[in-house]
């Protein structure tokens, strides 16, 4: 459900925006999402086009920027790609560790006409 919400603010913040610029239609959203980010595509995609209708966004079409998760061993500072979402230092077996990236879910930019 948290997808709805989150789906749901990227639609106001692009309609704001677009309205600023004087658009009249939104035709393509460009989002980044992390690869072990809480969202999915496919729950995103369900969410938008029930809630873009009759806004200036409906109709866009949604592409997706996937970030690989990348984290670092808080024993021995080793960066490292977390294999199937397990968090374990391939260098010293530590648990501990800090995500680098792959948490992201965004807006990142859009197009309007």
């Amino acid at each position: 459900m948290h997808e709805l919400y989150a789906t749901q603010a990227i639609l106001e913040k692009v309609i704001q925006k677009a309205q600023e610029a004087n658009a009249k239609r939104i035709t393509n959203l460009y989002l980044v999402v992390g690869e072990i980010s809480t969202y999915t595509e496919d729950s995103v995609l369900f969410y938008w086009n029930d809630i873009s209708k009759d806004t200036p966004a409906e109709g866009a079409q949604l592409h997706f920027r996937h970030v690989r998760a990348e984290a670092q061993c808080m024993a021995c500072f080793t960066k490292y790609y977390p294999a199937d979402g397990e968090i374990i230092c391939p260098n010293c077996k530590s648990v501990g560790a800090k995500i680098i990236a792959g948490e992201e879910f965004y807006l990142e930019s859009f197009d309007a006409e």
